[in-house]
């Protein structure tokens, strides 16, 4: 079950929320890769971005169903927040995170909601 919150002042937007983790329906930090590499230079081509800090790659073969929508990165941040990957929206919100083993399924229902079927 998800709340729905619509947020006034400007153009309207749509969050779901209800996610356990407090980060989701919130702006995303700017995670810095070890390499320099920040989020905020991921996002610059207008998509979402999957951000994989396992070190596994669970979300690697996910992500590829939406290719040209999502872009994966993988790799160690400088402070994860205690998460494992989350999904960013282009505009900068948090669609989903994972404090754990990152759940395949659970990141393919977000990334459907956001982005529509995957390509195959």
């Amino acid at each position: 079950m998800h709340d729905v919150i619509i947020a006034g002042g400007g153009p309207v937007g749509l969050f779901l929320v209800g996610s356990e983790q407090p980060l989701v329906g919130c702006s995303a930090p700017d995670f810095r890769f070890e390499d320099g590499t920040r989020l905020g230079d991921l996002m610059q081509a207008g998509q979402g971005v999957v951000l994989d800090f396992s070190g596994i790659g669970v979300l690697r073969a996910a992500a590829e169903g939406w290719q040209g929508r999502i872009r994966y990165a993988s790799g160690p941040v400088r402070d994860d927040l205690g998460l494992e990957a989350l999904l960013v929206r282009p505009d900068g919100v948090v669609a989903w995170a994972a404090e754990h083993v990152p759940d395949r399924d659970a990141f393919q229902e977000v990334a459907a909601r956001w982005f529509g079927s995957q390509k195959w």
